[in-house]
This record gives structure tokens, sequence and C-alpha cells, in this order.
């Protein structure tokens, strides 16, 4: 494909995405800030245009959208509410993906096709006290026994933790690092209260227990032992559509600013034409550019079949730390407005903030690069 040239099909997937958006989830993105929870019925509609399934191949009830249709949706849904892109990104790209990417065809048929039609909601259970960044220190633990796994642990900051129907669950065995696809209903598991955090306030976010939760032995996801590379290949694709909701918040930011400009006026001037506002718009538009094109390059080698590792984290740390830059500037061109809750600008503000540490922190993500560089002498590879 020409990467900046989607196709047909691509092209009204983001139609579809972008009037959805405008229609059901921008009206209340408000209310799910201040309510601190995503209306059922939203999550309901989202299912049935099919947005819980955009990556995932046909035959399991999916999209068959692959990677790059996956950052067009979230791209979009980035738009009017980071609170439900967070929601559907926990499902589908890491949730759900776990399952996809190390789950035994017996797996994938018994969760999948519940889980693209929204029926079945996910989650992804790998951070721990011991395990933030240092994510393969995980200390639940999981025991055989007969024909069944005995769980015991505890996971933190679990995205829809509290009303996820199964979480893909990270825990170590005699040989390292496995994971296991859990089914909440199951006794022993338990979620805390809901988190109150500083933004995506909609997005539930719980601490988890799992006290002698036993899960079959059909539930692991790939080999004993191989979790931890399960984990890192589903954060590799988590990372992509991460970028895209950045993307998409930053590209909201840009129109509502470059609107308030031309409209707001001081010293019988709008501020469009004063030169420090010109200036923060250009910076607002290059940030956004590079962004987007990094975005789409790496979802690209993603659905090619190359291994994006690096490129996965320059995405997050690039594309995370650009929106900061993006919405700290529209908060500066909207100046007291922006400040006040009766814009939108405050809550994105708030919102963005996560960006630069959940799916691993921009640290972490400079980490992971430099290493491949020094690995490969700072010689290039894509």
């Amino acid at each position: 494909m020409n990467l900046f040239e989607f196709s047909e099909e691509q092209n009204m997937l983001r139609d579809m995405v972008r009037e959805f958006v405008n229609a059901e989830v921008k009206p209340v993105a408000t209310k799910i800030d201040e309510d601190e929870a995503i209306p059922r019925e939203l999550i309901n509609k989202i299912g049935e245009v099919g947005l819980f399934g955009t990556v995932f191949p046909e035959e399991y009830g999916g999209g068959g959208f692959g990677e790059v249709g996956y950052c067009i949706a979230q791209e979009e849904m980035g738009r009017g509410c980071l609170s439900t892109a967070t929601m559907i990104g926990a499902h589908m790209s890491i949730g759900t993906n776990a399952i996809f990417l190390g789950g035994s065809e017996e797996l994938k048929q018994k969760y999948l096709p519940k889980l693209c039609s929204g029926e079945w909601i996910a989650a992804f259970g790998l951070t721990e006290a011991t395990a933030g960044s240092d994510s393969f220190n995980v200390r639940t633990r999981a025991v055989l026994d007969g024909d069944e796994w005995v769980l015991n642990g505890e996971k933190l900051w679990i995205t829809n933790g509290g009303f996820a129907d199964v979480i893909s669950v990270f825990a170590r065995t005699t040989r390292g690092v496995t994971a296991f696809a859990v089914e909440t209903k199951w006794p022993g598991f338990s979620a805390g209260p809901k988190e109150k955090k500083m933004g995506i306030r909609g997005s539930m976010t719980n601490a988890l227990t799992f006290k002698d939760v036993r899960v079959p032995k059909e539930n692991m996801i790939g080999a004993e032992g191989r979790g931890f590379l399960t984990a890192m290949k589903t954060l590799d694709a988590g990372r992509l559509g991460l970028g895209a909701c950045c993307v998409g918040t930053a590209k909201e930011l840009i129109e509502l600013s470059t609107r308030y400009a031309k409209e707001r006026k001081q010293f019988d001037s709008p501020i469009a034409n004063f030169q420090a506002v010109q200036f923060m718009l250009a910076d607002m538009w290059a940030t956004v550019y590079a962004m987007e094109s990094v975005v789409y390059r790496t979802a690209a080698d993603y659905d090619a079949g190359k291994k994006v590792s690096t490129q996965s984290a320059a995405v997050k740390l690039m594309c995370s730390e650009g929106l900061e830059k993006v919405v700290d500037y529209a908060v500066q061109i909207h100046g007291g407005m922006g400040y006040s809750r009766e814009l939108p600008i405050e809550r994105m503000y708030r919102d963005s903030r996560i960006n630069r540490i959940f799916e691993g922190t921009s640290e972490i993500q400079k980490l992971v690069i430099s290493h491949d560089m020094l690995k490969k002498n700072g010689l290039w590879n894509l």
C-alpha cells in the first residue's frame, strides 16, 4: 500500500467511526468525565457497530482491518473521548489481543467471537506493586493442580478490571512468567474500588485480587513460561493504538485552537493575526504531522509481519510527548478559557497526561530504543 493513501475500505471505516464519534461520543464526553463512568448504553453501541473487533480477522467475528484499520478507528475515537478510547484499547489491543497472539485455536474460538461483538469485555492483567516498569518481576503465582492452575496474587491499575468478563493474566510458574485467560465470574476473583484519577476518569481502573482461582489448563495462553514474550508482543501493538489516540486528540486540539484563534479578539484584532499564536499553531501542526506519519508507517509494517518492537516504542514516546506539547499550546491559545471546564480543552489536558505513563513510561521506551541502538551500533533497520 502507499503509506499515505488509505484504501477505499479504510476511508469508509474512518468515515463510519467519525460519524459515530460525532453522534454518540462527543455529546457525552463531558458527562463521562464528570460521572467517571462510560454509560453501558454507549458500550453496547460500540459493540453494535463493530468497534470492539476492528483489528481481528473476520473468522473470529472481527472487522478484518488489521493494525492500520485499528489505528484509524482509535484516532477518530481519540478526537472524541480519551476515556472511551482507553476502554476500547484495553479491551481490544491488549486484553483480547494477548489471547489472539498467544492463544491456541481452541482458546481463540472460545473467546474472540464474544469479545469482538462486545458481548464480553476484556482486560490485561500485568501490572503489580513490584512489576510496573519492571514488568518481568510479577509475583502473582500459578501452581498446577491436576487439570487446573491455582492462581494467587494481586494486580494494580488494571483498565476495565472492574467490569471485564475475561482478563489476560500474567503469573509466575515454575518455568517463568505464564499467561492465562481468566474469567471474572470464577470463585476467588475480586476487583477493588474504582481508582480516582486526574484524567481519563471515565475509564475504569481497579486493583484485582486472585485467591485460589482455579483456571482450566486449556486456558493457558501459549506455552508455560512464554507469557512475558506474549505480553511484550501484545504491548507492541498496544503502543501503536495508543499513538493513534494521541494523534486524534492532537488533531482535535488543533481544530479547536485554530477556530478559537480566529474568533478571539485582543487589541481589536483576532489573536490569529499575532505571530506568537501563529508560531504555536505551526508547531502544533508540525508535531502532529510527524506523529501521524510514524503511527501509520509502523502500523503498516506491523501488518506486513515486520518486527516493530523498537519502532512501536518510538511511536509511544513520540506521540505521548508530542500530544503533551500540543495540548499545552492549546491551553495557552485559549488562555483562561482553556483552563475552564466550560470548554473541553481542560479535560483533554488532564486526559493527555497519562499517555506518558501507561503501557510503558517514556523512560522505558527510551531504554527499549537505546538498547536496540547499542546492539546494532546505531545502524538503521527500517
